[in-house]
């Protein structure tokens, strides 16, 4: 699993590196000569498949004439820390290498877009409710698994509330994920309350995509689309997942693609204080907070 920590580090610093070239424009026998090195590892460093040092990337983007010195302190930061672990390393074996990249993408993210038809988002998810979606996959029964995927989970939520730039979040929620009983009324209770007090922070904007918009541009099911600072024109990294896969997808027209989903997502669903009304009534049916704790 170590190797497999640093890929999302590694592919993302590749793939800036070859637009970088490639917008002087140099080829890649140009940028082999600088590193005195083959064709074939330029490419491979380009493709996330190897990694390259602080010195060398140092030497590219001087090469490639880039002055831009925030881009360059990023770049050179993906050089220093590809081969560095990351927290969920602690966890061993629970945390899955495709589980690894994701949190790996999650962590470096300054901004974070999701549709989510039939769950609450993972950030934005209760202890409760988070234990109930875990216990619902007949492959993670046993207790210690559970209780670390929920340590994971929680430690993914400090992204949100983190002293030092708190990464923006914007979720889109299916009314379907708002209404499925998951872990019963009181968890549900408790987990839509949770989701108000979540978008109090300047941070998160939350919206509801009632039943009654019909079809609409989020069928073909969730994903989430991350945004990274500091470097130009980039388009960011969609990833979509499935039971027994999980896919990026980074080229600009595919993340393009994605976000003009979000975009018209966003203009089909309730507007942020009209979605905070619509969780209250969902709530409300639910358990009355009259009525809780009798």
């Amino acid at each position: 699993m170590a190797e497999q920590i640093p890929t999302v580090r590694r592919r993302r610093l590749g793939s800036e590196l070859r637009r970088l070239r490639e917008a002087v424009p140099k080829s890649l026998d140009d940028a082999a000569d600088v590193l005195e090195c083959s064709r074939s590892k330029i490419s491979r460093i380009e493709l996330g498949q190897l990694g390259i040092s602080v010195r060398d990337t140092r030497d590219l983007l001087d090469d490639y004439g880039v002055e831009d010195q925030a881009l360059r302190d990023y770049l050179l930061g993906l050089a220093r820390d590809g081969k560095q672990r990351g927290w969920w390393d602690a966890y061993g074996q629970i945390i899955a290498p495709a589980y690894a990249n994701y949190l790996g993408l999650e962590a470096d993210a300054e901004y974070l877009r999701t549709f989510q038809s039939i769950l609450i988002p993972g950030l934005l998810q209760t202890e409760a409710y988070s234990r109930a979606v875990i216990r619902a996959n007949p492959a993670l029964v046993r207790d210690d698994v559970i209780d670390t995927l929920q340590k994971v989970r929680a430690e993914r939520q400090t992204i949100l509330t983190r002293a030092d730039k708190p990464a923006r979040f914007w979720a889109i929620i299916g009314e379907a994920a708002l209404r499925t009983p998951i872990g019963g009324a009181e968890v549900m209770r408790a987990q839509l309350d949770s989701l108000t007090e979540a978008v109090q922070r300047p941070n998160v904007t939350l919206q509801v995509l009632p039943y009654a918009v019909g079809a609409h541009a989020g069928l073909s099911g969730p994903f989430v689309i991350f945004s990274f600072p500091a470097v130009p024109n980039d388009s960011g990294v969609v990833f979509l997942e499935n039971l027994s896969s999980s896919l990026y997808l980074e080229t600009k027209d595919e993340v393009d693609g994605y976000t003009l989903v979000f975009d018209d997502l966003r203009s089909s669903a309730l507007n942020p204080a009209e979605s905070l009304e619509y969780i209250a009534v969902i709530a409300d049916e639910f358990l009355p907070k009259k009525t809780r704790g009798k």
